[in-house]
């Protein structure tokens, strides 16, 4: 009989050990758990931003907004910006109170009569949309004359006419605006030039990709998309 009462109180011993075990474990893995928790990153919300041009030039800078509606123009510029295609071209052809122009891989070289004849070698397809007219500050593709009204890959101006230049609407592809700088473009325009309407000193341009978030578009260049 005491055996008896022996075997079963060791056992009972036994299985009380084995339970506080079982619970130091489980309080264990229970801090290891609430441990990685807290040192687990807070993850915060992307934040998104938006694709803008700045041409820097020896007058200043400007900042342009390229249209979404117009995803042809808009892409292929900024393909063309993000190659450093359009530094060191200039602003070839300057008339005051009508645009400036420039983006010809041509203007690079020493000879001036070429100016105004080259591109990428290829043609957009023209973008004309109702509400992108050439108001001032508007940024428009050059172009040659050809039935289809197709922009040249390179070339664009910016409109310098207080007024506008609205003759030229649904004839040449609007496909951006200056949001920034308007001054610099209209010093540029006033420069001294020759016949061809070309700039007797050399106006180049250092073309750039600039990303901004809303707030930033707002604060800085009091613009909003």
């Amino acid at each position: 009989m005491f055996t008896r009462i022996l075997g079963r109180t060791f056992l009972f011993s036994i299985l009380l050990v084995m339970k506080k075990i079982f619970l130091f474990f489980a309080i264990i893995g229970l801090l290891n758990l609430t441990c990685k928790k807290a040192a687990s990153p807070v993850l915060t919300p992307e934040i998104s931003t938006e694709k803008i041009v700045e041409i820097k030039t020896k007058f200043g800078n400007m900042y342009m907004w390229l249209y979404k509606q117009t995803p042809l123009h808009r892409a292929n510029f900024l393909g063309l910006a993000d190659t450093n295609y359009f530094d060191n071209t200039t602003f070839h052809r300057v008339i005051q109170n009508f645009v400036i122009q420039g983006g010809d891989p041509n203007s690079k070289d020493l000879d001036t009569t070429n100016d105004g004849d080259g591109g990428p070698g290829y043609m957009i397809p023209a973008e004309f949309v109702d509400s992108l007219k050439h108001d001032y500050g508007s940024v428009g593709a050059a172009r040659d004359n050809n039935p289809a009204k197709s922009s040249d890959g390179s070339q664009f101006y910016i409109v310098t006419n207080k007024a506008g230049t609205h003759f030229l609407d649904k004839n040449y592809t609007v496909f951006g605006k200056i949001i920034a700088g308007m001054n610099v473009a209209d010093s540029i325009a006033k420069q001294p030039k020759n016949t061809s309407d070309r700039p007797y000193s050399d106006i180049k341009m250092d073309v750039n990709i600039l990303n901004k978030t809303e707030e930033q578009l707002k604060t800085e260049f009091g613009f909003k998309p």
